[in-house]
């Protein structure tokens, strides 16, 4: 179950580092919510299949619905209600506010990370 892969761990380290520049440095109204929200489920599928090796479907799914969860908590405001208000990396990184166009692009992240794996020649049932 736990095996490091280098390739997909570089690939979220960049990410990362694209996603801290988009939140430091791009205040628009695209590329930070929209375009953000496509990049972090790409991000966050490269760190999981870093560590884990489990079928690409799985994880793709898995992330799919964490990033859903993690939207579905913004719906009943999860930043306020623990108390975070004021905190500005917890409103960064849970997000304060629930949108359908967030929802769309974490699908179309996962979309495009299965699409890749499937024409980098792996199968989505493979680990």
């Amino acid at each position: 179950m736990f095996k490091f892969n280098f390739r997909y761990f570089l690939l979220a380290f960049l990410l990362f580092v694209v996603e801290v520049l988009i939140a430091l440095y791009v205040h628009d109204s695209f590329i930070r919510p929209y375009f953000g929200d496509f990049l972090v489920v790409i991000l966050i599928y490269c760190a999981v299949r870093s560590v884990f090796s489990a079928s690409t479907l799985k994880i793709a799914v898995g992330v799919l619905l964490f990033a859903y969860l993690i939207e579905g908590l913004q719906y009943i405001h999860i930043v306020d209600r623990l108390g975070l208000s004021d905190n500005a990396l917890a409103r960064t990184v849970i997000g304060v506010g629930f949108a359908w166009w967030d929802m769309l692009a974490y699908t179309l992240g996962v979309g495009l990370v299965l699409l890749l794996e499937v024409l980098s020649g792996r199968k989505l049932s493979e680990s």
